[in-house]
């Protein structure tokens, strides 16, 4: 959730390190700070709270020069957000350290370290690391043996970097459970905890794995696995392209990305949807023979991922005949299940390094699922590498908190797999499967369509102005997308929003309804229709005030009660992802007219990677 970037270079670092925290801001944005050991041998740091701005700023007026440095912009775990929690942090002028996670038994180190002598400045689990370090570098041969040494007494996930101002020469990387990566370039190298922080610099990347530790000079990298031993990991030359800096015309990384979507899924059909055919090989080279196996599917994910496996079970049921179960992934993790025989486990996840969900992922290996698939925007990412069958979404790069491109290419994704395995298990037919392909094939031009209701739903979220609270409405595979609106709503523009299945109104939720509840309902044009239209005469029979994304064929007319938003008919099986798209645009406009912080929003970090 907080980012990391590292460098040590013959020249000054000091720009690269900031540019690359500006390009993992969506990761953390409380505070940020920078540490570079200077020409002279002395550490330098200057910390700020708030955006990366702040602290760019700062460095304008007190400007730091070195060839090797470490920063970090932070979302706050233990400590509040101020400056004396940002990092990175120090023990006695000499060591200086970065951290993404959470060290569960800091509390116990702390005291360990508070009776050597070692005085605490932050209310951070981070600083019990540094100090660590610092206690161990006194009996060790090297800040790498040090470090090694710690590892061994911290519990939890952690990705860190070190560095002493006594070797400038080096810095030292450890990994658990947060993801690291280091930059390859010529005479210089880099560390970071997402490619995307130094792309400007370079394309060859190492990802670390799970309890690696690692020593970063200008000239090489040493890599030792969690038993200590001299590893080799593959060098991988990215083509990701993303300028963190470029919004192009668009007021926010969330329009773009929203209007990026046509382009998005044509990106994650490509090469897989060949004529009418889904290609069952673009899951792995033995997914054709793991899918003819398969009898059931657990799908674990979180947030907005788990609206999209909360699509995909309707899918799986009706389209490919195989039972499913989609579950929080911290939940899963966390309590005893039963494997189902022949049962495939599915990981969602846009950064493919959200904590709970690779958690889950690895529990299940060890519970015994035949086979696991993950579907995931981020080649080379823990859930890919640790995954047997692996989709890349092709969403890009997906900066706004608030995710848009990468759940509609989720749910492309998704209705490929359901595909091919119905295909390979034999439930589906060569004419569903042309069905399926035919509404695939449209897709885009059906977002592009959905995408013009922009100029109508602008003003409507003027109406939202002064509301404190709000209701989504949708029935069967059209509920979980309701979900997804409440989310986006709640997210970007912070008013309560939630949502439900409209069948369950008489339940409960109806005792909400009043003149001042907006009531937003998908309503395309399918068998659950007629249902739909009587739960919503509940509502206006209540005084409710009705916002409703229907077909043009459903027969909704507006009125004094009830605002309608026509949309273009679609095919049944594709109506979750094109309805996905007026919500999101909603949120997006409400939150302009609220004034909040659409890409950043309060409270919130991009990629989720601590319990």
């Amino acid at each position: 959730m907080c980012g990391i970037v590292g460098a040590v270079a013959q020249r000054d670092i000091a720009e690269i390190l900031v540019e690359g925290l500006r390009r993992l801001e969506y990761r953390g944005y409380d505070s940020a700070g920078v540490a570079i050991i200077s020409p002279q041998g002395e550490l330098q740091r200057v910390r700020r709270l708030g955006k990366v701005q702040e602290l760019a700023a700062a460095l304008e007026q007190q400007p730091l020069s070195g060839g090797i440095g470490i920063a970090h912009t932070r979302w706050a775990t233990h400590g509040e957000p101020s400056e004396a929690n940002a990092h990175p942090h120090v023990s006695n002028g000499d060591l200086a350290v970065v951290h993404n996670g959470i060290i569960e038994n800091y509390e116990e180190l702390r005291e360990k370290l508070q009776g050597l002598g070692y005085e605490f400045v932050s209310q951070t689990d981070t600083e019990v690391i540094v100090h660590l370090v610092h206690h161990y570098l006194k009996t060790s041969d090297s800040l790498l043996q040090a470090l090694q040494t710690t590892v061994k007494d911290l519990r939890g996930a952690y990705g860190t970097v070190l560095m002493d101002r006594r070797d400038p020469s080096r810095l030292v990387v450890a990994r658990s459970g947060s993801p690291l990566v280091i930059g390859r370039g010529l005479g210089e190298n880099f560390i970071a905890s997402d490619q995307l922080a130094l792309l400007p610099v370079t394309r060859r990347f190492i990802f670390l794995e799970e309890g690696d530790v690692a020593e970063v000079t200008r000239r090489g990298v040493q890599i030792f696995n969690v038993a200590g031993q001299p590893v080799e990991r593959a060098e991988i030359e990215s083509e990701l392209s993303h300028d963190a800096g470029d919004k192009g015309h668009y007021r926010h990384y969330m329009q773009k990305e929203i209007y990026e979507q046509p382009q998005a899924i044509l990106n994650t059909l490509e090469g897989r949807l060949v004529g009418n055919h889904i290609v069952p090989e673009a899951f792995g080279t033995h997914a054709r023979e793991i899918f003819q196996k398969v009898k059931h599917v657990q799908i674990v994910a979180c947030g907005t991922s788990y609206h999209s496996g909360m699509v995909a079970r309707y899918w799986f049921e009706s389209l490919a005949g195989v039972s499913c179960n989609i579950e929080i992934a911290s939940e899963f993790r966390y309590r005893k299940s039963v494997v189902h025989p022949n049962s495939l486990i599915i990981t969602l996840s846009q950064s493919g390094e959200t904590a709970d969900t690779l958690a889950a992922l690895r529990l299940a290996k060890e519970l015994g699922y035949m086979a696991s698939l993950t579907l995931c925007n981020v080649p080379g990412s823990s859930l890919v590498r640790e995954s047997d069958l692996a989709f890349m979404t092709r969403a890009g790069a997906e900066i706004g908190v608030a995710s848009t491109k990468a759940f509609t290419t989720q749910l492309t994704g998704l209705l490929m797999l359901v595909t091919a395995i119905g295909r390979c298990n034999g439930q589906m037919t060569e004419t569903d499967e042309r069905c399926v392909a035919s509404a695939l094939q449209a897709l885009p031009s059906q977002i592009e369509q959905a995408l013009k209701l922009d100029k109508q739903i602008e003003p409507l979220a003027e109406q939202f102005a002064n509301k404190q609270h709000s209701l989504f409405l949708g029935r069967g595979d059209q509920y979980p997308i309701a979900m997804e609106g409440a989310l986006k709503l709640k997210e970007i523009s912070y008013i309560h929003a939630e949502a439900y299945a409209a069948g369950e109104l008489k339940h409960g939720p109806l005792a909400l309804i009043d003149s001042e509840m907006p009531i937003i309902v998908v309503a395309p044009n399918n068998e659950l229709l007629e249902k739909l239209k009587s739960n919503v005469e509940e509502v206006r029979a209540r005084g409710g005030l009705l916002y409703v994304f229907a077909d043009r064929a459903a027969g909704f007319s507006s009125d004094d009660t009830m605002r309608v938003m026509p949309m273009e008919s679609v095919a049944d099986i594709i109506a979750p992802i094109v309805y996905t798209i007026p919500m999101q645009l909603l949120a997006y406009h409400i939150a302009l007219i609220k004034g909040t912080d659409v890409d950043q929003p309060r409270n919130l970090a991009k990629s989720v990677t601590v319990e």
